[in-house]
């Protein structure tokens, strides 16, 4: 069993990796409603009842946020009681959302079971919802109890989800360790064409865990550096809205990198090898490197606009310096955002 401890100012939890980790959530104390994605079987998590939420991130809103709520209330759950999230990324955001905002503030604890959530969105406390006019505009950072992640969980998982997992691993690499980005090419395809559940998986979300939670310690509520771990995203979410979420998280966090990765190329902030290197990688694991020729540079360019990121010189963009370090930069001109994109469509 590996532990990984994150600390903020206010709140400190472990994150647990190994075989069934979620056994110790019996150590918690209180009544426990258990928040379960409908694509997910339950391993038999002890629980006082249970909210199936449908799966998908059309579902990813304020309603579902409240029909955990209301099951929660129902149970009568109190301040000393606690939500348990067993899913992916969706169910752990939609599930701290409620946490955070039942009887104005009630524990949680993660169990990711995909491969995404447990790289990224597992850790670190940002819960969400979307509207409308784009993703994750309501929520509030509010911190696990704990995160336990059983790698076992991905032998279940669809090949393609695992693809889209290592689109935020390869991420991780490239904003924050040059030397995690050289080992995920000396592993080449292998982490999804010949899966090691018992070895390379555990390494992978074992130091991508590290890494984040070392970057959430020094920027709980995303004031400075933690803008980082958006790499990609900026480009990517806008894209998974106007494919009306067809196009899963992980392709658009790659098709995202791919976008960001161009505009730093075209500013002279890395060489034509690192981004090189970086689509090569992202090549070779089965993700998507072009964007959709039906999505306008200009559609896109617009509905980056709406990002929560963005502040008064217009749209923050994080752009990589080098493979291991990036940076958040305003004042992109629009333009070179617009070429940009032109050069990574089909």
């Amino acid at each position: 069993m590996k532990k990984i401890h994150c600390r903020t100012a206010a709140h400190e939890y472990d994150i647990l990796i190994g075989p069934e980790s979620w056994k110790q959530t019996t150590e918690f104390p209180g009544r426990k409603l258990l928040v379960r994605d409908g694509n997910v079987t339950d391993p038999g998590i002890p629980a006082d009842g249970t909210a199936v939420l449908p799966p998908g991130e059309q579902h990813k809103t304020f309603g579902t946020v409240e029909s955990i709520c209301r099951a929660a209330a129902r149970l009568r759950l109190n301040r000393k009681d606690r939500f348990i999230a067993l899913g992916g990324g969706v169910t752990g955001d939609l599930t701290g959302f409620a946490a955070a905002i039942y009887m104005r503030g009630v524990p949680f604890i993660q169990i990711p079971t995909t491969l995404l959530a447990m790289v990224d969105a597992s850790v670190g406390g940002k819960t969400a919802a979307d509207l409308p006019e784009g993703k994750n505009l309501i929520g509030a950072f509010h911190q696990p109890d704990a995160v336990f992640i059983d790698p076992g969980f991905l032998r279940t998982l669809p090949r393609k989800e695992l693809i889209c997992g290592m689109a935020e691993v390869v991420k991780t690499a490239v904003i924050l360790d040059g030397a995690f980005f050289d080992r995920l090419e000396a592993l080449g395809s292998g982490p999804v064409t010949a899966p090691d559940y018992d070895c390379v998986f555990p390494e992978l979300i074992g130091r991508c865990c590290e890494l984040k939670a070392s970057v959430v310690e020094a920027d709980e509520k995303e004031q400075g550096l933690r803008a980082i771990l958006n790499y990609g995203h900026t480009y990517g979410h806008a894209v998974e809205q106007l494919s009306s979420f067809t196009i899963p998280h992980g392709e658009g966090v790659a098709m995202g990198m791919t976008a960001a990765g161009m505009t730093a190329l075209l500013l002279g902030m890395w060489t034509q090898e690192e981004f090189a290197r970086q689509q090569h990688l992202l090549e070779a694991l089965g993700l998507p490197t072009v964007l959709p020729r039906a999505f306008a540079p200009e559609k896109i360019i617009e509905i980056m606009g709406t990002d929560k990121k963005n502040d008064r010189s217009g749209i923050r963009l994080v752009l990589p310096e080098r493979l291991g370090a990036a940076k958040t930069v305003s004042g992109v001109p629009l333009s070179l955002m617009r070429r940009a994109l032109e050069a990574c469509h089909d």
